[in-house]
């Protein structure tokens, strides 16, 4: 566990790199009960797997992670979804490897307050994802799934933190939580050094994920379809997290209605109702 801030983004790329990534308790106990079904009838495929487990970010990153390393050794692209890297790894070398994952229940037992921060993130990112989807299904992008997924992913280094340096992670919040005009990437340069999207971008090209998944979640890229689409999602997502009655929701909505709209070439009015009713 990480206690206090390392020196640099590289020596924060570095610890991370290779450390282990935690996956939800829900979807350790949904892998065993699908490797007890593939050991009864031996008929369990790729499409089963990935339907059980693209709902949860740390899953989906391990997997993926995983196999652009194997592709990598290999000298080949790697899977841009989920189903892909499955496809690819196989059913039978799939259990073998992800049969007895760490799960984060196990990994932050001694601090349940990082857990329910960890939550928040993961609640956060599958809204994203919803959203994001919802937004390239109206665009007919062809790229739908890696934009859900780069949305699901967005914030795999806030997940990765609340895991390996929890402390940090609830400085990070308590100081968000007493002072609402601070913003996050100010009080993150603060209390790690760093900014946590500059991380997960660095760890992306260092695992040497999928080209694409790296060019949907690069906020740099602002004038990209498929980038402004992740970043729209996760900023509603991010927006209306604690309800749509929140004052800082009220107050962001009408902006992200309005980008929603230029978007999709819809009227500001038309997009507002397509947000809730994405959220319905």
């Amino acid at each position: 566990m990480i206690q206090q801030p390392l020196p640099t983004l590289a020596a924060w790329v570095e610890a991370f790199a290779n450390a282990d990534i935690p996956i939800l308790p829900e979807s350790a106990a949904e892998i065993a009960l699908l490797r007890e079904i593939e050991e009864a009838r031996g008929d369990m495929d790729a499409h089963t797997l990935a339907e059980s487990l693209d709902n949860d970010p740390l899953i989906t990153l391990k997997v993926m992670v995983h196999v652009s390393r194997y592709c990598t050794s290999l000298s080949i692209e790697p899977p841009e979804t989920l189903l892909g890297a499955i496809v690819m790894l196989g059913v039978g070398p799939f259990f073998q490897t992800f049969s007895e994952p760490l799960d984060v229940a196990t990994c932050l037992a001694h601090r349940p307050e990082a857990i329910d921060g960890l939550a928040q993130v993961v609640r956060r990112s599958r809204r994203a994802a919803h959203f994001a989807m919802g937004f390239a299904l109206k665009r007919q992008d062809q790229d739908v799934v890696v934009i859900q997924e780069a949305a699901l992913l967005h914030a795999f280094g806030e997940m990765l933190l609340w895991c390996h340096a929890s402390a940090l992670m609830l400085e990070i919040s308590n100081r968000l939580k007493a002072d609402h005009t601070l913003r996050s990437a100010t009080v993150q340069q603060e209390v790690l050094g760093i900014r946590i999207d500059d991380l997960a971008q660095e760890l992306m090209r260092r695992w040497q994920l999928p080209d694409l998944l790296i060019h949907c979640s690069d906020q740099r890229l602002v004038n990209d379809p498929k980038v402004r689409t992740v970043t729209l999602g996760v900023r509603i997502a991010r927006h209306t997290q604690h309800g749509w009655d929140d004052p800082h929701c009220l107050a962001a909505l009408p902006d992200d209605a309005n980008d929603v709209g230029h978007l999709l070439n819809i009227a500001p009015e038309a997009a507002q109702r397509l947000i809730r009713g994405l959220d319905a």
